[in-house]
């Protein structure tokens, strides 16, 4: 039997963390990459299509770059309180006009990217038509979840990193926490979510009722992350806009 590549085994990696499976023996290795093939019988057999490969290296580089502009501007802060940010004031200036025109040229070569791409185009446009996902969030959503449309709810949010995971034993024994799946994707979910909770009437109210509930805002976050994702994947597989038929 040929050797399974590096690729397609941090894939089941992460597809074991996303369903809470720690323990590791041969056979529930085996079961795992059974129930994982079963669940994406073309993983790791062929490169995605080469837009989608181009675009997933685009939201990845504007990731980078967000990141760097946000750590350059923590350091920027904290010249500020030792009282030494005037000494370099021109040059963090020049640095941080420079990041903020290369995040908006990698923006529109994304934007470019979708708008030539017919389905992908398609596709975006649903996405798009949601309350609180916008460009970041959509074209992520194509890039790191090209099974858009063509799973279940809960496959997806597993995949995004946003499904429960009981804890039976251990110090977490009775509680239940999201963890594995794609953590770039995850986190620019967190970002749409806190938008959704502000401008989407109908996961607005769900966080309404999750506050009057008691819930912590982190809970509360997660849940509208999670709703959003299944959302996003109903509109895909029934190719309809939030606008004419909201879920």
């Amino acid at each position: 039997m040929p050797a399974r590549r590096p690729e397609a085994s941090a894939q089941v990696k992460a597809f074991a963390a996303s369903r809470g499976t720690r323990a590791k023996t041969d056979r529930i290795d085996a079961e795992m990459i059974a129930h994982f093939i079963a669940f994406r019988p073309n993983a790791g057999r062929h490169l995605p299509a080469e837009k989608l490969r181009l675009l997933r290296a685009m939201t990845s580089k504007r990731s980078q770059l967000v990141e760097t502009r946000k750590r350059f501007l923590a350091q920027i802060k904290a010249q500020e309180k030792l009282g030494t940010a005037d000494a370099f004031a021109d040059m963090d200036s020049a640095l941080k006009a420079l990041l903020d025109r290369q995040i908006a040229e990698v923006e529109q070569r994304i934007e470019a990217a979708v708008a030539h791409e017919g389905a992908i185009a398609e596709t975006a446009a649903i996405l798009r038509s949601i309350p609180g996902i916008g460009l970041v969030a959509s074209t992520t959503l194509l890039a790191e979840m090209p099974e858009l449309g063509q799973i279940t709810g809960e496959q997806a949010a597993a995949l995004a990193g946003l499904a429960p995971i009981a804890h039976d034993s251990g110090t977490l024994r009775g509680r239940r926490c999201i963890g594995g799946g794609r953590r770039a994707l995850r986190h620019v979910m967190f970002q749409a979510a806190l938008v959704a909770t502000h401008h989407n009437p109908v996961l607005r109210m769900f966080a309404e009722r999750l506050r009057a509930a008691g819930k912590p805002h982190k809970v509360i976050v997660t849940a509208v992350a999670r709703k959003l994702v299944t959302i996003a994947n109903a509109l895909c597989r029934s190719r309809r806009s939030w606008v004419q038929e909201p879920v």
